[in-house]
């Protein structure tokens, strides 16, 4: 179980687990369905299934690449810890109980849910041919809040599709920050990356301006969300701040010529960033 939770990296589930839980918590309210404990595990078990398909899928595809990279050698498929049929079968298996779940919440989440496996899936193929991959990456996790929105009410909606879009731009902005670390070797590989087309000065420039829109966009949200419920406290104005600030924090860590403290940037940071601001919003929600 160890080496299982270490493949697929499962505290990373840290960045979209708080907007899931948002965008579930704003289903709840929207709605006026009540809260179901039962239905919210149901979304958890799908943020787990999924999350766990696609970072297996990405481990299993890419252990030819991770082998030959001295940062990602010791992984698990590499290193000879897992089997790349176990990997494989650790995939097909949570794609399986993925949508099964999605059976047991209404019938859209399980028609679009071929549709999210795709998306989590196809990303891990994306860089061997463009170097937009990290934006297909902030896509799969940008899908959380809209579908624990949907996983509640049924339908879209304004605000937990800004959530989205914005949970697209702050996962693409600090995936470029991550894959600096690689330029070199991608790019020896013929591997595609934003570092690898532009270079570390003008990749980090992106991955601000993206962080710039995303900022644009939590702050909109917030408008949105105090004139839907204008009696919000200031918790949700004080989360949204906060998640800023981090963001701009974060690129201070990271320089071109200094890699140093890019899991600071990448993991620590937005890790506090996510659960921060999710928890203060969900707060304000319900006081």
């Amino acid at each position: 179980m160890k080496n299982y939770l270490s493949l697929i990296k499962f505290s990373h589930t840290i960045f979209a687990l708080p907007f899931a839980l948002l965008g579930f918590f704003l289903g709840t309210l929207e709605t006026g369905q009540g809260f179901s404990l039962g239905l919210l595990a149901l979304v958890l078990m799908c943020m787990v299934f999924a999350r766990s398909a696609a970072m297996a899928f990405n481990r299993y595809l890419d252990r030819d690449i991770d082998e030959a990279n001295p940062r990602t050698k010791t992984r698990e498929i590499p290193a000879g810890i897992i089997s790349p049929q176990s990997a494989l079968l650790f995939v097909v298996i949570n794609c399986f109980l993925f949508v099964a779940t999605t059976w047991f919440i209404n019938p859209l989440c399980f028609y679009l849910s071929p549709l999210a496996l795709s998306v989590i899936l196809g990303y891990s193929y994306t860089k061997r041919f463009t170097f937009l991959c990290h934006f297909v990456l902030g896509l799969g996790l940008g899908l959380a809040p809209i579908g624990a929105y949907l996983a509640v009410g049924g339908g879209f909606d304004l605000i937990p599709l800004l959530y989205s879009v914005a949970v697209l731009l702050w996962v693409s902005g600090f995936d470029i920050i991550y894959a600096l670390q690689d330029e070199e070797f991608d790019r020896s590989l013929s591997l595609n990356s934003v570092p690898v087309k532009l270079g570390k000065p003008k990749a980090l420039r992106l991955s601000a301006i993206l962080h710039l829109f995303c900022g644009s966009i939590i702050i909109y949200a917030s408008y949105a969300l105090m004139t839907t419920y204008p009696d919000f406290l200031w918790l949700h104005w004080t989360a949204a701040v906060l998640f800023i600030a981090l963001l701009i924090y974060q690129h201070t860590l990271v320089k071109p010529n200094d890699l140093s403290k890019v899991d600071l940037a990448f993991f620590t940071t937005n890790g506090i960033a996510s659960l921060l601001f999710g928890s203060l919003v969900i707060l304000d929600l319900f006081i």
